[in-house]
């Protein structure tokens, strides 16, 4: 009991904040390559070319203009959810500090991707090569973003977890989702995410914590807890969910924060399980997204919103037509993506199909894809639908994916919390 309650004053001193009206901001999947590991040169732009629609090449630019916005709106935390980097980069992660250390009001907490930590695909690119660049160990993870963990309250000796209570009722759990080895990486990072037994562990201490001490617990990682495309899932959804999914029903853990899979989504409580669980869509890829999360006393509430970086720009920044219509960039890549595969044959046969098939990809990932049933319908009997199944069947298997007929938003909920009394 007394180890418990001298826990209990530390938390309390690095409490993020006192008050009970508070918000915080979640981004995801930034993919960050610094700067000073490409010239921009052959070999980049192939890489840009199939990095599957995410931007490579102004990001820092855009994670400055962010943390600009961030220091006018302060709020009190800015949490990324992994794939800080592009593929582990060390560079990229000191880069991605030092931009982040111009915040003044705000404070900074990460959780590595799978992309973070001993990526075998780490790179720089010069002229028309790949060369190696040193990749992130756990140590260096830590000591780069040092003052996360310097205001955690617990973490976890087996892995990069941490705990951060956010204020008087809010206990912030940051999980570590990863499988990476010891040492450097010679192969591709690993897709799959798994929770190992002393995590879980650790993570149950936690939430005994909060239990005994009247905290809302929130999890945060890279992974998902549920699946949220039926067709695209493996390697997404954590190996071993359901332990995690027993732990949340176990201590009635509401809500979880993920990202991973790059498309906005939000899937409410399934059966026995109380969470719900918010994936943000990737910051670096469709229209900047970001989640406003704002706390009141027994209530969270997110809503999805969309950063327009121009005001925010420096006066030469200014100057370029693509970082003053940086969304319409972001959807130029995702159509260059969707259409790369493509032969000729099926770019000039199926302009209206494509175009079909590109819109609906997009309302995807940005969250708005709601259709009710009767407007599916008469989707599924279009002539667009009926040219995609007939000269693209894979797409439009996957097509029937996109649609949500759910009776809730991608966009925003509002989670409430039963009033909790002080022992």
């Amino acid at each position: 009991m007394a180890t418990y309650v001298l826990i209990f004053i530390n938390i309390g001193q690095k409490m993020i904040t006192n008050k009970l009206d508070t918000e915080f901001w979640v981004i995801t999947d930034t993919h960050l390559i610094a700067n000073q590991l490409h010239d921009n040169g052959p070999a980049f732009k192939q890489i840009q070319s199939t990095s599957q629609g995410k931007d490579l090449v102004y990001q820092e630019i855009a994670l400055r203009a962010f943390c600009k916005f961030a220091n006018e709106k302060k709020p009190a935390a800015i949490i990324v959810t992994g794939d800080v980097t592009f593929n582990g980069e060390l560079l990229s992660a000191q880069r991605f500090q030092k931009i982040f250390s111009s915040l003044t009001d705000t404070k900074l907490f990460l959780l590595p991707g799978n992309h973070d930590i001993f990526d075998g695909w780490a790179r720089s690119f010069s002229n028309d090569q790949q060369l190696y660049t040193k990749q992130i160990s756990p140590t260096d993870w830590r000591n780069i973003f040092h003052e996360s963990y310097d205001h955690a309250w617990a973490t976890d000796s087996s892995s990069l977890a941490y705990s951060i209570q956010l204020n008087p009722q809010y206990l912030l759990l940051m999980l570590d989702t990863n499988i990476y080895g010891q040492k450097e990486a010679l192969r591709s990072p690993v897709t799959a995410g798994f929770i190992g037994e002393m995590q879980l562990a650790w993570l149950e201490k936690q939430l005994k914590f909060a239990q005994k001490h009247n905290l809302y617990p929130l999890l945060f990682m890279h992974h998902n807890l549920y699946v949220h495309n039926p067709a695209v899932n493996h390697g997404f959804v954590i190996d071993n969910a359901s332990s995690l999914s027993q732990l949340c029903q176990k201590y009635d853990v509401k809500l979880a924060f993920s990202g991973h899979i790059h498309a906005q989504n939000i899937v409410k409580p399934q059966p026995n399980i109380p969470t719900t669980e918010i994936v943000t869509s990737s910051f670096c890829s469709f229209d900047q997204a970001y989640g406003l999360v704002k706390v009141k006393k027994n209530q969270i509430r997110y809503q999805r919103q969309t950063f327009n970086m121009r005001p925010y720009l420096s006066a030469e920044e200014q100057k370029s037509y693509i970082l003053t219509h940086f969304h319409n960039y972001l959807k130029d890549i995702q159509l260059k993506n969707l259409t790369h595969n493509m032969t000729q044959k099926d770019k000039n046969s199926g302009q209206k199909i494509n175009k079909f098939f590109i819109e609906a990809n997009y309302n995807y990932f940005t969250g708005h894809n709601h259709i009710n049933e009767k407007k599916l319908i008469q989707l599924y009997n279009s002539e667009q639908y009926r040219l995609l199944t007939k000269y693209q069947p894979k797409l439009g298997r996957y097509l029937q994916t996109l649609f949500d007929t759910t009776d809730h938003s991608n966009l925003n909920i509002q989670i409430n919390f039963k009033e909790k009394q002080n022992e």
